[in-house]
C-alpha cells in the first residue's frame, strides 16, 4: 500500500499521494523517522542553540528544547535542555529531560535528569529518573518525585541532621533551657 522512496534515489516517485505538499527535506534531515501528524499538539524542531560566546542575563522559557553552550544568568524552563561542556548557567533549571555536561549553579528539575563525566552541579536536584555517570561532581541533595515539574513549586529539602523543633538553647543565646541568668 505505501512505498518507502530514499531522498538519494533518482526520479519521481510512481504514484502522487497527498502528502506531496510537504516542503522537501534537506540532505542532512533524519528522513527516517515520521514526520509529524497535523493533529500532533508539536511538532518536533531542532533545539534553539546559545552558543558558547554568548552571555544572557534574564530568565529563559520555551516549550521546544534548547542547548546552552554559553553562560546563562537566570532560570530556564523548556520541554528538553542540554547543558553543554563549556556552559554555565546560575539559575533553576526546569524541564521534563536535562542532560547536564557543563556547570549549573542552582536547583535542577526534571522527569528525566542524567548527569555526564564532565558534569559539575552545585545544587539540589529534584527527579523522577537519574542518572549520574562515573566523573560527575555534584554537590547538594537528590530527591525523588512522582512529579518534579507540578506546579513549579517544591518544598525546600529538610537539612540532612534535623534537629528537633522544641530546641531551646538557640532560642536563650545557647544555654540550656531553664538555666537562670
Amino acid at each position: 500500500m505505501f512505498s518507502k522512496t530514499r531522498v538519494t534515489e533518482p526520479g519521481p516517485r510512481n504514484q502522487p499521494t497527498s502528502d506531496q505538499t510537504e516542503p522537501p527535506r534537506s540532505l542532512d534531515a533524519d528522513y527516517d523517522l515520521p514526520a509529524a501528524a497535523p493533529s500532533s499538539p508539536r511538532a518536533r524542531l531542532a533545539p534553539s542553540v546559545l552558543s558558547s560566546d554568548l552571555t544572557v542575563t534574564g530568565n529563559i522559557r520555551t516549550e521546544g528544547d534548547i542547548q546552552v553552550e554559553g553562560n546563562v544568568e537566570g532560570d530556564i524552563r523548556a520541554h528538553q535542555l542540554v547543558v553543554g561542556d563549556s556552559a554555565t548557567i546560575r539559575g533553576e533549571i526546569v524541564a521534563e529531560e536535562i542532560v547536564v555536561n557543563g556547570r549549573v549553579i542552582g536547583r535542577v528539575r526534571g522527569l528525566k535528569v542524567r548527569l555526564s563525566a564532565t558534569a559539575r552541579v552545585e545544587g539540589d536536584i529534584i527527579h523522577k529518573t537519574i542518572a549520574i555517570e562515573s566523573g560527575a561532581h555534584f554537590e547538594g541533595s537528590v530527591q525523588r518525585q512522582e512529579d518534579p515539574l507540578a506546579n513549579g513549586v517544591t518544598p525546600k529539602l529538610a537539612p540532612p541532621s534535623a534537629r528537633p523543633a522544641g530546641n531551646a538553647n538557640a532560642q536563650n543565646g545557647g544555654k540550656p533551657a531553664g538555666a537562670g541568668e
